[in-house]
Protein backbone atom coordinates (compact mmCIF):
# COMPACT_ATOMS: atom_id res chain seq x y z
CA UNK A 1 0.00 0.00 0.00
CA UNK A 2 2.78 2.46 1.02
CA UNK A 3 5.02 1.56 -2.03
CA UNK A 4 1.35 2.35 -4.62
CA UNK A 5 1.12 5.67 -2.73
CA UNK A 6 4.93 6.48 -3.46
CA UNK A 7 4.71 5.47 -7.19
CA UNK A 8 1.34 7.52 -7.06
CA UNK A 9 3.37 10.82 -5.62
CA UNK A 10 5.86 10.39 -8.09
CA UNK A 11 4.11 9.84 -11.04
CA UNK A 12 2.19 12.75 -10.01
CA UNK A 13 5.12 15.09 -9.73
CA UNK A 14 5.87 13.98 -13.65
CA UNK A 15 7.90 10.85 -12.94
CA UNK A 16 7.52 8.98 -16.35
CA UNK A 17 8.71 5.80 -14.90
CA UNK A 18 6.99 5.47 -12.04
CA UNK A 19 3.78 6.67 -14.09
CA UNK A 20 4.54 3.38 -16.05
CA UNK A 21 5.26 0.94 -12.68
CA UNK A 22 1.69 2.13 -11.26
CA UNK A 23 0.34 0.85 -14.21
CA UNK A 24 2.26 -2.10 -14.55
CA UNK A 25 1.66 -2.64 -10.94
CA UNK A 26 -2.88 -1.85 -10.80
CA UNK A 27 -3.18 -4.05 -14.27
CA UNK A 28 -3.70 -7.21 -13.03
CA UNK A 29 -6.50 -5.53 -10.67
CA UNK A 30 -7.71 -3.13 -13.39
CA UNK A 31 -8.12 -6.16 -15.76
CA UNK A 32 -10.14 -8.51 -13.41
CA UNK A 33 -12.47 -5.58 -12.97
CA UNK A 34 -12.82 -5.17 -16.43
CA UNK A 35 -13.41 -8.88 -17.18
CA UNK A 36 -16.03 -8.30 -14.30
CA UNK A 37 -18.13 -6.02 -16.14
CA UNK A 38 -17.79 -7.29 -19.71
CA UNK A 39 -18.11 -11.02 -18.79
CA UNK A 40 -14.97 -11.41 -20.93
CA UNK A 41 -13.43 -15.08 -21.36
CA UNK A 42 -11.54 -16.43 -24.62
CA UNK A 43 -11.94 -14.02 -27.69
CA UNK A 44 -13.85 -11.53 -25.62
CA UNK A 45 -10.76 -11.12 -23.38
CA UNK A 46 -9.38 -8.06 -25.54
CA UNK A 47 -12.32 -5.94 -25.09
CA UNK A 48 -11.26 -6.11 -21.38
CA UNK A 49 -7.57 -5.05 -22.21
CA UNK A 50 -9.12 -2.40 -24.38
CA UNK A 51 -11.57 -1.04 -21.49
CA UNK A 52 -8.37 -1.32 -19.30
CA UNK A 53 -6.91 0.72 -21.31
CA UNK A 54 -9.73 3.15 -22.30
CA UNK A 55 -9.95 3.70 -18.42
CA UNK A 56 -5.93 4.54 -17.87
CA UNK A 57 -5.72 6.90 -20.40
CA UNK A 58 -8.81 8.91 -19.22
CA UNK A 59 -7.02 8.78 -15.98
CA UNK A 60 -4.17 9.93 -17.03
CA UNK A 61 -5.65 12.78 -19.48
CA UNK A 62 -5.64 16.74 -18.76
CA UNK A 63 -3.23 17.36 -16.12
CA UNK A 64 -1.75 13.22 -15.77
CA UNK A 65 -2.16 11.38 -12.96
CA UNK A 66 -3.82 13.81 -10.29
CA UNK A 67 -3.83 10.94 -7.48
CA UNK A 68 -3.73 11.38 -3.81
CA UNK A 69 -3.07 7.53 -2.48
CA UNK A 70 -4.55 4.24 -3.06
CA UNK A 71 -7.49 4.81 -1.87
CA UNK A 72 -7.96 7.65 -4.21
CA UNK A 73 -6.70 5.88 -7.28
CA UNK A 74 -9.65 2.86 -6.65
CA UNK A 75 -11.88 5.60 -6.72
CA UNK A 76 -11.13 7.36 -9.69
CA UNK A 77 -10.66 4.01 -11.58
CA UNK A 78 -13.86 3.41 -10.42
CA UNK A 79 -15.49 6.58 -11.73
CA UNK A 80 -13.75 5.88 -14.95
CA UNK A 81 -15.03 2.28 -15.40
CA UNK A 82 -18.25 3.13 -14.48
CA UNK A 83 -18.18 6.45 -16.89
CA UNK A 84 -16.78 4.01 -19.98
CA UNK A 85 -19.62 1.43 -19.14
CA UNK A 86 -22.44 4.08 -19.27
CA UNK A 87 -20.92 5.52 -21.99
CA UNK A 88 -20.78 2.62 -24.08
CA UNK A 89 -24.03 1.73 -23.04
CA UNK A 90 -25.83 5.00 -24.16
CA UNK A 91 -24.09 4.96 -27.48
CA UNK A 92 -25.48 1.56 -28.08
CA UNK A 93 -28.89 2.95 -27.08
CA UNK A 94 -29.95 6.21 -27.78
CA UNK A 95 -33.88 5.85 -27.75
CA UNK A 96 -35.49 6.47 -24.45
CA UNK A 97 -34.68 4.44 -21.65
CA UNK A 98 -36.88 2.42 -19.57
CA UNK A 99 -39.47 1.40 -21.99
CA UNK A 100 -40.89 -1.25 -20.82
CA UNK A 101 -38.05 -2.10 -18.75
CA UNK A 102 -38.82 -4.53 -15.45
CA UNK A 103 -36.69 -2.97 -12.82
CA UNK A 104 -33.66 -4.51 -11.15
CA UNK A 105 -31.76 -5.01 -7.60
CA UNK A 106 -28.12 -3.53 -7.26
CA UNK A 107 -27.01 -7.85 -7.12
CA UNK A 108 -28.42 -8.39 -10.10
CA UNK A 109 -27.33 -5.52 -11.55
CA UNK A 110 -24.00 -7.79 -12.57
CA UNK A 111 -25.94 -10.19 -14.03
CA UNK A 112 -27.16 -7.81 -16.38
CA UNK A 113 -23.94 -6.39 -17.54
CA UNK A 114 -22.96 -9.60 -18.56
CA UNK A 115 -26.05 -10.17 -20.25
CA UNK A 116 -26.00 -7.07 -22.21
CA UNK A 117 -29.50 -5.76 -20.79
CA UNK A 118 -27.81 -1.95 -21.06
CA UNK A 119 -31.26 -0.60 -19.99
CA UNK A 120 -31.30 -1.50 -16.94
CA UNK A 121 -27.53 -0.97 -16.04
CA UNK A 122 -28.64 2.70 -17.42
CA UNK A 123 -31.34 2.94 -14.53
CA UNK A 124 -29.07 1.88 -12.09
CA UNK A 125 -26.94 4.59 -13.04
CA UNK A 126 -29.63 6.91 -12.76
CA UNK A 127 -30.57 5.79 -8.83
CA UNK A 128 -26.63 5.88 -8.05
CA UNK A 129 -26.75 9.63 -9.81
CA UNK A 130 -29.94 10.37 -7.48
CA UNK A 131 -27.81 8.68 -4.28
CA UNK A 132 -24.75 10.84 -4.90
CA UNK A 133 -26.91 13.57 -4.37
CA UNK A 134 -28.17 12.12 -0.85
CA UNK A 135 -25.31 10.92 0.15
CA UNK A 136 -21.91 11.04 -1.71
CA UNK A 137 -20.02 9.01 0.40
CA UNK A 138 -22.38 6.13 -0.02
CA UNK A 139 -22.42 6.29 -3.80
CA UNK A 140 -18.48 6.41 -4.10
CA UNK A 141 -18.77 2.93 -1.94
CA UNK A 142 -21.06 1.49 -4.48
CA UNK A 143 -18.90 2.61 -7.13
CA UNK A 144 -15.46 1.35 -5.62
CA UNK A 145 -18.13 -2.43 -4.65
CA UNK A 146 -19.68 -2.54 -7.95
CA UNK A 147 -17.54 -0.94 -10.95
CA UNK A 148 -14.21 -0.57 -9.26
CA UNK A 149 -14.84 -4.68 -7.77
CA UNK A 150 -13.94 -4.59 -4.21
CA UNK A 151 -14.72 -6.86 -1.59
CA UNK A 152 -15.38 -5.24 1.73
CA UNK A 153 -12.52 -6.88 2.96
CA UNK A 154 -10.12 -4.71 0.19
CA UNK A 155 -12.96 -1.57 0.93
CA UNK A 156 -11.95 -1.25 4.75
CA UNK A 157 -8.23 -2.16 3.96
CA UNK A 158 -8.51 1.54 1.56
CA UNK A 159 -11.07 3.30 3.48
CA UNK A 160 -10.08 2.64 7.11
CA UNK A 161 -13.62 1.82 8.02
CA UNK A 162 -14.67 -1.54 9.88
CA UNK A 163 -16.02 -4.21 8.23
CA UNK A 164 -19.22 -3.60 10.38
CA UNK A 165 -19.44 -0.12 9.19
CA UNK A 166 -19.26 -1.12 5.59
CA UNK A 167 -21.86 -3.86 5.62
CA UNK A 168 -24.27 -1.36 7.43
CA UNK A 169 -23.58 0.63 4.80
CA UNK A 170 -23.76 -1.73 1.62
CA UNK A 171 -27.30 -2.40 3.31
CA UNK A 172 -28.33 0.95 2.96
CA UNK A 173 -26.76 2.06 -0.27
CA UNK A 174 -28.58 -1.14 -1.54
CA UNK A 175 -32.04 -0.14 0.59
CA UNK A 176 -31.70 2.94 -1.53
CA UNK A 177 -30.87 2.25 -5.04
CA UNK A 178 -33.69 -0.98 -4.71
CA UNK A 179 -36.24 2.21 -3.71
CA UNK A 180 -35.04 4.66 -6.51
CA UNK A 181 -35.00 1.68 -9.24
CA UNK A 182 -38.14 -0.33 -7.89
CA UNK A 183 -40.45 2.53 -6.44
CA UNK A 184 -40.61 0.01 -3.09
CA UNK A 185 -38.92 -1.16 0.01
CA UNK A 186 -36.37 -3.82 -0.36
CA UNK A 187 -37.30 -7.25 0.88
CA UNK A 188 -35.60 -8.43 4.15
CA UNK A 189 -32.95 -10.35 2.89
Amino acid sequence: MAEMTALIVAARGGDKAAEAQLFQSVYSDLHRIAQRHLNASGPDAARATSLVHEVYLRMARGEGLALNDRTHFFAVASRAMRQIVIDHVRARHAEKRGGGIEAISLDSAVVAVAAGRDEELLMLDEALQRLALVDPRLAQFVELRFYGGLQLDELAEITGLSDRTLKRDWRKARAFLYREITGVAEPDD
